[in-house]
């Protein structure tokens, strides 16, 4: 055989391995079609999935529970965005299934970080943005009147929601310097969660499709482990799209593990065992 006829039959049979791989990678795709409560519910899992199942385990030593944005200008019928995020919040019991989250993780002494969202009159002087940018800065969504004063912060849109209040502030809990966008690039909550010891973390909050996808993905290029809670999550629903359902598809191909609430409080609970 000539190096030519080995070359050709090393070919061929890459080639060979590839339409295996395709076939059997077009096999699983086809196996994980939609159950039939998926057809009726658009936010059920698949019935068989495709991708690996991952998980994480929580210890109390290294794990935070971090939530995103728990004020009234998402979670309250009071908020400015209410009209677009109300149907979702109130569907998956969203302001309850947070303050759950946080009095599991109090009752055990868990790490706790909130990282909200501020917008200073400086910040109204942007030259660009992005459209929920756009409209977050019209509607005067998460406004203060300044960094340096809490003037007109009580029970403002930008003020932490009432039921989780004592909580937030009992002087314990990771209260992080306010991101601007979507993400935690421009606020110091990585920084806090590696001076407190944290590598996983338990991730729930506003909005499902922005700010905590975006901090699902910036901690997981951090470094950390990062679990969903689903149902301590929403988004809203507009003629572009429903917010919650685009988040919980990206939440099942890059989360590390994505549970209930009824689950998460279950294991923040065993982790003081």
């Amino acid at each position: 055989m000539s190096c030519c006829d080995d070359h050709d039959h090393s070919i061929s049979r890459r080639r060979l391995l590839k339409a295996g791989a395709a076939g059997a990678a077009i096999a699983t795709v086809a196996a994980a079609a939609p159950s039939a409560e998926a057809a009726e519910n658009p936010y059920a899992d698949p019935e068989k999935a495709a991708l690996p199942q991952t998980d994480v385990e929580v210890t109390l030593e290294n794990t935070a529970l971090v939530v995103t944005d728990p004020q009234i200008d998402f979670l309250s019928p009071d908020g400015v965005t209410w009209g677009v995020v109300g149907d979702s919040v109130t569907e998956h019991d969203t302001v309850g299934n947070i303050g759950r989250l946080l009095t599991a993780a109090k009752s055990v002494g868990m790490t706790v970080a909130i990282s909200p969202h501020y917008y200073y009159p400086t910040d109204h002087g942007w030259r660009f943005g992005g459209p929920l940018e756009k409209l977050m800065h019209a509607i005067g969504m998460f406004d203060r009147q300044s960094p340096l004063s809490m003037d007109g912060f009580e029970g403002s849109g930008a003020d932490f929601m009432p039921q989780y209040k004592a909580m937030i502030e009992d002087g314990s809990t990771i209260i992080a310097s306010p991101h601007k966008v979507y993400g935690p690039e421009a606020n110091d909550l990585n920084l806090q969660l590696r001076k407190a010891g944290i590598d996983k973390v338990i991730l729930a909050g506003m909005s499902a499709n922005l700010c905590v996808q975006a901090h699902m993905h910036e901690l997981l290029e951090m470094g950390y482990e990062v679990a969903v809670v689903r149902d301590a999550t929403a988004a809203a629903k507009l003629p572009e799209g429903d917010g919650y359902l685009a988040a919980l598809i990206n939440f099942r191909y890059m989360a590390n593990a994505l549970w209930s609430t009824d689950e998460a409080v279950a294991r923040i609970e065993a982790s003081k065992s």
